[in-house]
């Protein structure tokens, strides 16, 4: 009766553990599979989400799964890594001859960008001091981070009130990023010379000649703040711009001379004027004293003999006493 039990009981399948049942095979369809079992998932668990946003996850989801099963195509390539491998070799096999080209040094006011096989190295700018190159297959370029000035040309500019001026000026600048200043700009220095003989134009032709004779360190001022923004993304910082020199045509200079001869001469006949109006003021003060008391005029006759004999003349003039005329005319 066992055997015949044991015979009719159906056998049962074996238990599969939960660590086999959870393996999942990688590839881009066991991604794409298990990003269909999510999404299905979130539609049961949200049904009142609308159609356009659950076919948006869907969408999300598959090309989420395909960009990671596809390989990074950045990198340097088999190619680039023979070439480092090779280079390599070349530098222990020619050791220690290999050093002198290995081996470079930059300045304490200099760095260094260094490409290797023309992409730009990680790390930035190396310096100061020593640092490490591959002969064969890395370039580098020595920066200078010192502060250089130069002339901007004089450039003729006409103002605001429509008179022409030849106005030059100096700009101070410095390399402030050197791996941005190498890969941004092909020539950082002439670029910076043509932007500002430009931007002194433009901001002195917003201005009358009176505006630029009289206010150049808010002119210079404007100037740095334009240009310091503009050279600002290829790693250029413009510390100061300064103004030169003011030239005006020769027939203005002239004109300009003459009303300033003019004006000159009006002030002074206005200062003569205010003299002899204080003169007039005090002579008649000194009348209205002498007339009210005779003991004034005698001291002035004799102030004024004393005078005529200190100038030592041959010929000496006696001024008439005032009595003596009143007593003959009696």
């Amino acid at each position: 009766m066992q055997e015949q039990e044991a015979f009719n009981t159906p056998e049962q399948p074996a238990r599969t553990p939960l660590r086999e049942l959870t393996k999942v095979t990688t590839g881009p369809r066991a991604q794409f599979s298990s990003t269909l079992h999510s999404s299905s998932s979130h539609i049961t668990s949200s049904r009142r989400q609308p159609y356009s946003s659950l076919k948006a996850s869907l969408r999300k989801g598959f090309h989420s799964s395909v960009k990671s099963a596809t390989p990074d195509p950045e990198g340097p390539g088999i190619a680039a890594f023979l070439l480092t491998a090779l280079s390599f070799l070349l530098i222990v096999i020619t050791v220690p001859f290999s050093l002198c080209l290995c081996i470079k040094v930059v300045a304490e006011y200099e760095r260094a960008v260094i490409f290797r096989l023309g992409r730009l190295r990680k790390g930035g700018s190396k310096g100061p001091g020593i640092f490490t190159v591959i002969p064969c297959i890395d370039t580098y370029r020595c920066v200078d981070l010192r502060t250089v000035s130069f002339d901007v040309p004089p450039q003729e500019i006409l103002s605001r009130d429509s008179v022409t001026v030849a106005v030059d000026g100096v700009v101070y600048y410095r390399v402030s990023n050197p791996t941005i200043c190498i890969s941004n700009v092909e020539n950082f220095s002439h670029s910076t010379r043509l932007l500002a003989a430009t931007t002194l134009r433009n901001v002195l032709g917003t201005k009358n000649l009176a505006e630029i004779l009289s206010e150049r360190e808010t002119i210079s001022h404007t100037m740095q703040s334009s240009l310091d923004e503009a050279t600002d993304p290829w790693g250029v910082k413009v510390e100061r711009v300064e103004i030169k020199d003011v030239r005006l045509p020769v027939q203005l200079q002239r004109a300009m001379a003459a009303e300033a001869e003019a004006a000159r001469e009006a002030r002074a006949k206005v200062i003569a004027a205010e003299g002899e109006q204080k003169a007039s003021r005090a002579l008649k003060e000194a009348a209205d004293v002498i007339q009210e008391s005779p003991s004034a005029l005698q001291l002035r006759y004799l102030q004024t003999l004393n005078s005529i004999a200190a100038e030592h003349n041959s010929t000496i003039i006696f001024p008439m006493p005032i009595n003596l005329t009143s007593y003959m005319s009696k």
